[in-house]
């Protein structure tokens, strides 16, 4: 393919020529394109900065629940997903995905329940139409307390 382009009032030309496999003809297209780009920021880093147990009665602990306290900087979230896996991070055990609203400061708290003690990596996406950006943490939950 051959071409050559020349700008004429903001619209751009093109001039094509394409070899015709069959009998080696020539097929020319001409025509006008424009295009645009939106350039847009989305969600640059996210940082857990605090994991806390959250203390049960004895007949609430069937299942240990943390707290994530999670920040971000950049465009405000609009869902955020917990992928909870063994501690190498390789073993998903679990996915949750859930809808937020982020006014106007990105600062999230997350509550997760694990069913069992046990180390566990976590991986926080928080996500717009445009990006996600990722947060991971390893944790030790010790029958309803975590460390």
């Amino acid at each position: 393919t051959t071409g050559a382009l020349s700008n004429s009032d903001s619209s751009n030309t093109v001039e094509s020529m394409e070899d015709n496999p069959d009998g080696g003809c020539h097929i020319y297209r001409n025509g006008y394109y424009t295009n645009s780009i939106s350039v847009v920021e989305g969600i640059l880093e996210v940082n857990i900065i605090q994991m806390k147990s959250i203390q049960m009665t004895e007949s609430q602990a069937e299942n240990a629940l943390v707290d994530f306290v999670v920040t971000c900087q950049g465009s405000l979230p609009t869902d955020v997903c917990t992928v909870v896996s063994d501690p190498t991070c390789q073993v998903s055990k679990s996915v949750v995905c859930d809808p937020v609203a982020v006014t106007n400061e990105c600062l999230l708290t997350i509550r997760r329940a694990f069913e069992e003690p046990g180390t566990y990596c976590i991986n926080i996406t928080l996500g717009d139409d445009t990006s996600q950006a990722l947060a991971s943490a390893l944790i030790s939950v010790n029958g309803g307390e975590s460390i």
